[in-house]
């Protein structure tokens, strides 16, 4: 396989909310429909119009995405917001790669480190993070972070689950390959 990581493109875009609703039907298995159904996908245009940046995955060079991160930049954090792989492209090192190329970008832009919020004992998220270098870390006292905990709340994702914050350390000299 000739994967490919680029920025979202304009045709990426429209993608984005059925990669992160297909993704999301494995949350479905585990903790129902809510907050995870179809509707709670956030649009593409809605992802790219926030700071930060969008990396896809493709199996082929300007092929179709099939993954995609999500990363934001506030307040000088570099926060990883969302990973999403369509559950038929899972397993094949997408969502690692991706993981990768969102560490890289970041430092490129200038970022010490990166940071998530994730479900503590779901297999396929803090210890696949834990997997690529993050380390769980005491929540931050920071308007950012407590705004996501806020949301998260609202969202009942605490009901559902230990939630923690992670970060990874990154290198100044990071590249962006996959």
């Amino acid at each position: 396989m000739r994967r490919e990581i680029r920025p979202a493109t304009t045709a990426d875009v429209d993608r984005l909310q059925a990669i992160e609703s297909a993704a999301d039907a494995r949350f479905e298995d585990l903790f129902g429909p809510e907050p995870f159904g179809a509707e709670a996908a956030e649009p593409g245009e809605a992802r790219t119009a926030t700071p930060g940046f969008v990396l896809v995955a493709a199996e082929r060079p300007a092929g179709p995405a099939v993954g995609f991160v999500h990363v934001l930049e506030v307040e000088t954090v570099a926060h990883l917001e969302q990973l999403a792989v369509v559950p038929e492209q899972a397993r094949r090192g997408h969502g690692g790669a991706l993981v990768e190329a969102a560490c890289a970008e970041a430092a490129r832009r200038g970022y010490r480190s990166i940071t998530l919020r994730t479900f503590a004992d779901v297999p396929f998220n803090a210890p696949f993070y834990a997997a690529h270098g993050f380390v769980e870390t005491p929540a931050r006292d920071a308007p950012f972070f407590r705004a996501l905990e806020a949301t998260e709340a609202q969202l009942g994702l605490d009901r559902l689950g230990r939630r923690v914050l992670m970060v990874r350390e990154l290198s100044p000299h990071s590249d962006v390959r996959s």
